[in-house]
């Protein structure tokens, strides 16, 4: 192969392309020929001094009778340095020009012919991927990708998560129940080893409701802030809401609550000891909501800032007043 444009190429394709010796052969002629489209091929053919008539023929048909041009195409034309060369060129292959091509030769002894199969090889292309989209988890899915090339590419699918490992489908990926961590970017790959791969991707957006992953309980003194923190995960970014018993709270005077993504934080300035107890969030999106309770602790009553019971603690305060009752103290 060879781009247009590139004559520097052309000793390279003397060596590897059609090299058919006729008249004195060096070593027998290669039993077929790769070209890929958009470039261009010559069949070599040489001949020895001998030769009082020469053609070219692409099955049955003549392209050239010596000098005269046969067919109509005007892509083929011949190739002559001196008298011994005799070789067709073939511009913007195309895969219609695979197939058989002779060159045949008239000496005084008897005629002789030099056979060679042209092979039309294309890089793949990705001509139809399938789009973007957003399902639900649970969902069934499938992705497309279908290529074209000769020979035919082989399809491969990644999912571009840190690992990026292979997966099972070629031009049709089925998943099964989606789960959120099959979300993502998805590579498709199409190869046959005539040029570099074509590669295509497809973003897949995976709904499912919110799960409260963390909270930060806290236990500030009277009158200093005291800051409850809920996180959640979710798709479509949930909202979320803070509740003290059944009231919900708001931005006023003394509360503040800041909402980041899949964050919110509730600041108590000046705490006093009505704030103390328990707060509830709550995220929610289209697809579902979850609540967890947060607790706003005085100082030394034995919970941790993540909102659970000591246990230890309690157990030895729970001990330590048995034992005061047994031992009447």
């Amino acid at each position: 192969n060879k781009a247009p444009g590139e004559p520097e190429a052309e000793a390279s394709i003397t060596e590897t392309l059609f090299q058919n010796l006729l008249g004195c052969f060096v070593s027998p002629p290669p039993p077929n020929r790769l070209c890929g489209v958009l470039f261009f091929c010559v069949c070599r053919c040489y001949v020895d001094d001998k030769v009082s008539k020469v053609a070219w023929l692409n099955r049955s048909n003549i392209i050239f009778a010596g000098e005269d041009k046969w067919s109509l195409d005007p892509r083929v034309d011949l190739v002559t340095k001196g008298q011994l060369e005799y070789s067709l060129r073939i511009q913007k292959v195309d895969v219609y020009d695979e197939g058989s091509y002779t060159c045949s030769i008239q000496t005084k002894q008897q005629p002789k012919t030099s056979q060679v199969y042209l092979i039309v090889q294309v890089p793949a292309t990705i001509y139809k991927v399938s789009e973007d989209i957003i399902v639900n988890e649970g969902s069934n899915v499938t992705l497309s990708c279908l290529a074209s090339g000769r020979p035919d590419p082989l399809i491969t699918w990644r999912l571009l998560n840190p690992s990026a490992e292979p997966l099972d489908g070629e031009e049709y990926l089925d998943i099964i129940g989606i789960m959120r961590n099959q979300a993502g970017r998805y590579e498709c790959k199409a190869s046959n080893d005539v040029a570099t791969p074509d590669v295509k991707y497809v973003n897949v957006v995976v709904n499912y409701p919110p799960s409260i992953r963390k909270t930060q309980s806290s236990e500030p003194p009277v009158g200093r802030l005291g800051t409850l923190q809920c996180e959640a995960a979710a798709v479509p970014t949930p909202e979320f809401e803070w509740y003290r018993d059944d009231k919900r709270l708001s931005n006023t005077q003394g509360i503040n609550i800041q909402i980041l993504g899949g964050n919110t934080v509730l600041m108590i300035a000046n705490v006093t000891e009505e704030d103390y107890g328990n707060y509830t969030c709550v995220a929610s999106n289209r697809l579902g909501a979850q609540s967890a309770s947060v607790f706003l602790y005085r100082p030394g009553t034995g919970r941790d800032i993540n909102g659970s019971a000591c246990a230890s603690l309690s157990l030895w305060l729970l001990l330590a007043s048995f034992a005061c009752l047994f031992f009447k103290c």
